[in-house]
């Protein structure tokens, strides 16, 4: 797919139960998510707070479970982080637990951004937005 998505995905709490500096047991569907959403083209970002060993830890996890990712905290695999820059990423998506309403599980995820709604998500990615008028524009006098 050449027009696949950047998916930035936290581990813990996300992948995996939140076990943290242990790996928890994997969420219900979200290796299967994930190696499908790799399948169709996606590039997935893994985006965690672990470092060091754990985050080497988290990564063979996931490649010993059929999940090998793009970048892991950076945005593309060649990136050196330097301190004055900001360690935010660039992805389209990210999946993260501590979203506001929370993780709304992986089944629901893929319904999202498989391929049956890719057509949409691009749609909506390449979709050129319309001027619109502010919201207390109705406060301004019409001359």
């Amino acid at each position: 797919m050449l027009n696949g998505l950047t998916i930035a995905v936290d581990f813990d709490g996300t992948i995996v139960e939140n076990k943290y500096p242990q790996i928890g047991k994997p969420l219900m569907f979200a290796l299967e998510s994930l190696k499908k959403l790799q399948e169709e083209g996606h590039l997935l970002i893994l985006w965690t707070y672990r470092s060091g060993k754990e985050l080497e830890n988290a990564v063979e996890f996931c490649k010993k479970n059929g999940i090998n990712f793009y970048a892991v905290n950076k945005s593309y695999p060649e990136e050196i982080f330097e301190e004055s820059q900001s360690r935010k990423i660039q992805a389209d998506i990210f999946i993260d637990d501590r979203n506001i309403g929370g993780l709304v599980g992986w089944g629901e995820i893929y319904q999202t951004l498989g391929k049956e709604n890719v057509y949409s998500i691009n749609k909506l990615k390449n979709k050129k937005k319309k001027p619109t008028k502010g919201v207390l524009s109705f406060l301004k006098p019409k001359i």
